[in-house]
């Protein structure tokens, strides 16, 4: 059995109170790790950690060059050993091979990427500044610690979209993720320890939601970056506030992919089903919801039915299955309870709504499809996180952007059209952060990501998810340098 350790001030140490979790494998429910359990105390520890290394400034006075070196270190590292970690994600998480391995490349070039973002000079001079009166300078610097939380659905490419903004901007931090999915992150730490990245920088640990309200509230920390549902992040929103930590929240979502009269139904209807079932519906811009005009609402149904029971569900270390479980068994039954509330509430379940037979022993559910749901259900509205897609009628392209933004969410939407012109004015009406066109799921490292509403607050990636993680300061610098010309001070100070 693998046994693992938390890292704390670049040293690999066992829980303070010896206390240990179980790491299970949801295609089988076999246990195949062991790994350590923080307590606050831990928390503390790390917390502390990461605070007297940013006050040393050993990382915020290195050079642009210098951070971005490193972290072209820890991208190379994560390519280096990707198939080991990919063959642990797919065990902890569920995750099928296929998807697994883009997860590698896509952790890879989201260091990469920030690597190069790193360089970016972020201080500008104002064009307000006038020769001879005044120069305005606005100078970004590291916001300071971090306390960064993130969920289980793409274990280490989170873990990678927290710390690697947070290096680039000069930053340390404490990164804590799921329990259910905590060993690609306790890898990572192995890996950044053989980087020239100087101890305490990075610390990495473990736990459950009262370690995470420590990472939360600890005075010591001046900035909570946290990914998960939103029910959770309003109560990290709510815990920051005491002492008015800058927060960067990416929450839920109930995507909706609309599939104009005008649509190429070979791409729309393969489209919309990758947008859904991806990852098995466990991705915050799942496109769970799917509006159809009347036009084609038939034939795309047919042929999502179709599409379903050609689908292969199996073991996800199997390169050719395309549906994998759930992870956990605790997801698996808030997923049925979900199509069994679809059922109640009148919506036509087309295809799925079961565990898939002799798959008993995981923690599986079948791709499943609802028809004749209506956007005020409970399943059009709340985020399921599962491969459950609602289909809804709206009765023209209008009423289906506004059945789309009739939701407390607003992470994403798609629109499939053979007119660019036509889908992107539908795209401006949509209350989304990100809107495919005749796509889903791409998402760009140097674009920034996050939602509007109930989804979230800033954004990730790109120069604006590096601003994230530091704080503008405006330096005046006076010019006018004879007493008798500063007017304005004889308000107060008189003239001699």
């Amino acid at each position: 059995m693998l046994e693992y350790k938390l890292y704390i001030n670049g040293e690999f140490k066992d829980a303070t109170k010896g206390e240990t979790f179980f790491a299970i494998n949801p295609h089988d429910r076999s246990v195949f790790a062991k790994i350590p359990k923080a307590s606050i105390e831990d928390a503390k520890n790390a917390i502390k950690s990461a605070r007297i290394s940013f006050d040393s400034s050993v990382w915020s006075s290195k050079s642009r060059d210098e951070r971005s070196a490193v972290l072209k270190q820890i991208a190379d590292k994560i390519k280096e050993n990707s198939a080991h970690l990919q063959e642990l994600e797919i065990q902890e998480s569920g995750s099928t091979f296929k998807k697994s391995k883009d997860d590698m490349y896509l952790t890879y070039r989201a260091a990469s990427t920030f690597s190069k973002l790193a360089l970016a000079d972020l201080n500008e001079e104002l064009n307000i500044s006038k020769e001879g009166v005044s120069k305005n300078i606005l100078v970004r610097e590291p916001v300071g610690v971090i306390s960064a939380i993130i969920p289980w659905n793409f274990p280490l490419q989170m873990a990678i979209w927290k710390i690697a903004p947070a290096l680039a901007a000069g930053c340390t931090i404490v990164l804590k993720p799921a329990p259910e999915t905590s060993i690609t992150a306790l890898e990572l730490a192995k890996l950044i320890d053989q980087t020239d990245l100087p101890k305490g920088i990075v610390n990495i640990i473990t736990g459950d939601a009262e370690v995470g309200e420590e990472m939360v509230t600890n005075p010591l920390v001046d900035k909570v970056a946290f990914t998960g549902s939103t029910e959770v992040g309003k109560r990290v929103m709510q815990l920051a506030s005491a002492t008015m930590k800058k927060v960067t929240l990416e929450l839920g979502g109930k995507s909706a992919s609309i599939i104009l009269d005008d649509a190429d139904l070979d791409l729309a209807v393969d489209g919309s089903a990758y947008a859904c079932y991806f990852h098995s519906g466990q991705c915050c811009v799942a496109g769970s919801r799917l509006i159809l005009t009347p036009k084609n609402h038939d034939e795309v149904v047919e042929r999502l039915k179709s599409k379903l029971a050609k689908m292969k569900i199996g073991n996800p270390m199997d390169k050719d299955t395309d549906i994998g479980p759930l992870v956990s068994e605790k997801q698996q039954k808030r997923v049925l309870d979900y199509i069994e509330i679809g059922k109640n509430e009148g919506a036509k379940l087309v295809y799925g709504g079961c565990v898939p037979k002799g798959f008993e022993n995981g923690c599986f559910v079948e791709p499943t499809l609802f028809s004749d749901v209506s956007n005020e259900m409970r399943i059009a509205q709340e985020e399921i996180f599962g491969p459950v897609l609602a289909v809804i009628k709206a009765k023209d392209e209008n009423d289906a952007v506004r059945i789309a933004n009739a939701s407390s969410y607003g992470l994403a939407g798609g629109i499939w059209s053979k007119d660019n012109d036509r889908a992107m004015e539908v795209a401006k009406k949509l209350r989304a952060g990100t809107v495919w066109i005749n796509e889903w799921h791409l998402l760009n490292d140097f674009a920034p990501f996050g939602g509007y509403k109930q989804s979230g607050i800033g954004r990730e990636l790109g120069l604006e998810g590096l601003k994230s993680y530091t704080e503008l300061k405006h330096i005046h610098i006076d010019e006018i340098l004879d007493r008798k010309k500063k007017f304005w001070y004889n308000v107060t100070v008189p003239d001699d």
